[in-house]
């Protein structure tokens, strides 16, 4: 035990954290091969890699972009048809709503036309009634007239030229009576 103890303490002597030369000659040289090999076949491997990588980053950012642009100007376009749509439903309702209002000037018009002919054809029609009436009564007057003068003369009267003359004569007469007192 006391020898065990000794090599122990033999050992302690030498630096742990320190390997002995030969290690250290033999890590190296693996450490540089190992190194070496990085840096010539895996070292570009991962730097093209990254590159390929921030390149398909930047390129994607740069089409979101341009994408986003495009999107953007798509917008700008949809919203100006659809104000310039906006603009034409309200021309055509403003339109409509002229012809509305002149259709309906070009109705009445047409409607007073129709009722003031109606009211001129219905005077005219009165007119003529009232004429035939006064036709109609000047004869029945006038027959009647002369059939109560001849039953008063005791005579016919019955020449019709003085007899229309006379009942003309005796209307005209009254008619400018009624006419003064008017």
């Amino acid at each position: 035990m006391i020898a065990n103890l000794v090599q122990l303490a033999a050992e302690e002597e030498q630096n742990p954290l320190v390997p002995p030369g030969p290690e250290l000659l033999v890590g190296a040289i693996a450490f540089a091969i190992v190194f070496f090999f990085f840096w010539k076949k895996l070292l570009p491997n991962i730097n093209k890699v990254l590159e390929e990588r921030r390149e398909a980053i930047e390129g994607g950012i740069e089409k979101a972009e341009a994408a986003q642009t495009e999107a953007q100007s798509v917008l700008e376009q949809y919203k100006a048809q659809l104000a310039e749509a906006r603009h034409e439903a309200a021309r055509l309702r403003q339109e409509a709503q002229e012809q509305g209002a002149q259709l309906i000037a070009e109705m009445r018009a047409e409607g007073q036309r129709q009722r003031e002919e109606i009211v001129a054809a219905g005077h005219a029609q009165i007119e003529a009634d009232r004429k035939a009436a006064a036709q109609t009564l000047r004869q029945d007057v006038g027959q009647l007239a002369t059939d109560l003068a001849g039953k008063l003369v005791g005579e016919s009267l019955e020449d019709s030229a003085r007899q229309s003359r006379t009942i003309d004569r005796f209307l005209d007469e009254l008619e400018e009576k009624a006419e003064a007192a008017r």
